[in-house]
């Protein structure tokens, strides 16, 4: 699989080819580029608490839906906090506002439901969608490198294993944007909680620099989670666009701080 990218109503959406081809789900990742925002939140801020105009990151909303092909009635969203919890949505959980915020922590959201949108905030961390055509199943995870450390893609794929049976052969990932190796420079704690979590499957992905840091490539470990956990090579699409490389294109929390908005990555259900 691959990720490419179309522009729809004017808003450009980084999609998986493999899920277009399977049919029966929307999905996809934003960047900065089609939206309503002003100022520095110019132009497509789906983030709900940087203190941008709220009918703004509506309008914007609005358009985004509308570009992946899905109606955004009943949303799904979580307080992210960097960890591995995986969350079943239910009824409960749904909004129909994207201001209207969960009183849960969470960094994966999963449903067999049609009809809900899952969301994941993003500006840097790696946002990754997953949907298993064959038992009609979604989950969306938000992998930092404490997420990743964490286990969360892996952890989204066994529940959809215990909960709705899927088989992990039949599931597609798409990996979003997000920062890669290239700008992802650390100090030693960060590899070595890498290792320690995640062991052999971090080491292809970590490597030394002549300053005494580290790079790490936090897509290359989540695809290789990923295929541990049991998906197929092939059903696993990465976009290698860095969020901190292109910031004409995305939002990236380490070259801007907090003087930003937020992408979004969305899946929902047909």
């Amino acid at each position: 699989m691959n990720i490419i990218e179309q522009t729809r109503g004017g808003v450009p959406v980084l999609q998986a080819d493999g899920m277009l081809s399977a049919g029966g789900v929307a999905h996809g990742f934003s960047t900065r580029l089609g939206g309503v925002s002003q100022g520095m939140w110019a132009a497509l801020n789906l983030g709900v608490s940087r203190g941008d105009d709220p009918d703004h990151v509506r309008e914007n909303y609005r358009r985004f839906f509308a570009a992946i092909g899905a109606d955004g009635k009943k949303l799904a969203m979580t307080n992210q906090v960097h960890g591995g919890r995986v969350r079943v949505v239910t009824s409960a959980d749904w909004k129909d506002d994207p201001y209207q915020r969960p009183d849960y922590e969470a960094d994966g959201l999963m449903t067999d439901t049609p009809g809900v949108v899952l969301l994941i905030y993003s500006a840097d961390c790696i946002p990754i969608l997953l949907y298993d055509p064959v038992r009609r199943v979604i989950a969306a995870t938000h992998a930092g490198w404490r997420g990743t450390a964490a286990g969360i893609a892996a952890a989204a794929v066994e529940r959809m294993k215990e909960i709705y049976e899927c088989r992990p052969e039949d599931i597609l990932a798409a990996i979003g944007p997000g920062i890669g190796p290239c700008c992802f420079e650390t100090h030693e704690d960060v590899p070595n909680a890498m290792m320690a979590a995640v062991s052999s499957a971090a080491l292809p992905y970590v490597k030394v620099l002549e300053n005494g840091k580290f790079t790490l490539d936090l897509k290359g470990i989540n695809a290789q989670l990923l295929t541990r956990a049991g998906l197929e090579k092939e059903h696993i699409a990465v976009c290698q666009d860095c969020t901190a490389c292109m910031r004409e294109k995305y939002w990236s929390h380490r070259r801007m701080g907090t003087n930003r908005g937020s992408m979004a990555a969305a899946i929902q259900l047909l």
